[in-house]
């Protein structure tokens, strides 16, 4: 049975590597405010992301780097955490809740509730591992049942790049890949830490966001079309009715 638990972040907060199974729990319950930055951020700032990936592909790790530039070796694989984070992202003030599933392929996934939770998903892989490279077709194919959209908001991230003895898929394989599947790609190493790690999630923000105002614009669109047919109907019957005085 996996557990899960909600952990708190706020903003980017630094620090050594450290080698403890956990996040440090003086981070868990730190709330810092940013100066001259409103940091209650509003519904249109605010977005939930789910971590997806076979086992071992490094998903938590990935996790914490990006919440706390740390690397932690070992997790216990039965465990989901929602981290609660707060950044800036191009210049606004944002609030992500990110579930890191617990490790686990496409065929023994028992989260559906979590998928339909998420707005956007983070597809993980790690260079090392060919299997997890064709997982990430499966997830996506998994999404699309789920949630039943045209096109799932999702981005895809290839681990542990920094193992290029290891190597097992090219980066060229994995821009393919996600050039077929019309989303982002980024290859990353949650063990030395870069900057595509930050810049996968906050990119997946921007679609999720980019998305909603896509739809929003699309149901204003359909809102005045419906009210325009109201009032073509209305003027017709009362065309009619003064006709017959």
């Amino acid at each position: 049975m996996n557990h899960s638990a909600m952990v708190y972040f706020t903003a980017n907060m630094g620090g050594n590597n450290n080698n403890n199974n956990t996040p440090d729990i003086n981070q868990r319950q730190r709330r810092r405010s940013l100066p001259g930055i409103n940091m209650s951020p509003t519904k249109c700032n605010e977005c939930k992301l789910v971590v997806l990936g076979r086992p071992g592909v490094g998903k938590s790790a990935t996790v914490v780097r990006f919440l706390t530039n740390r690397f932690i070796w070992e997790y216990d694989p039965t465990l989901e955490f929602t981290y609660k984070h707060q950044a800036i992202i191009d210049d606004d003030v944002v609030t992500m809740e990110i579930l890191d599933t617990a490790g686990q392929d496409v065929e023994s996934i028992q989260t559906e509730g979590n998928l339909r939770w998420g707005e956007g998903f983070l597809v993980m892989y790690s260079v090392t591992d060919r299997e997890s490279f064709n997982e990430v077709i499966n997830y996506k194919n998994y999404l699309d049942e789920v949630k039943k959209a045209r096109n799932v908001t999702m981005v895809i991230v290839a681990n542990k790049c920094d193992l290029d003895h290891c190597r097992e898929v090219s980066t060229e394989e994995g821009e393919r890949l996600a050039q077929d599947l019309a989303c982002a790609f980024f290859e990353s190493s949650a063990s030395r830490g870069d900057q595509n790690i930050n810049d996968a999630f906050h990119e997946l923000y921007r679609e999720v966001t980019r998305r909603r105002r896509v739809a929003e614009s699309s149901r204003q669109t359909r809102r005045r079309s419906s009210i325009q047919s109201m009032k073509q109907v209305l003027n017709k019957t009362l065309t009619k009715i003064n006709s017959r005085q």
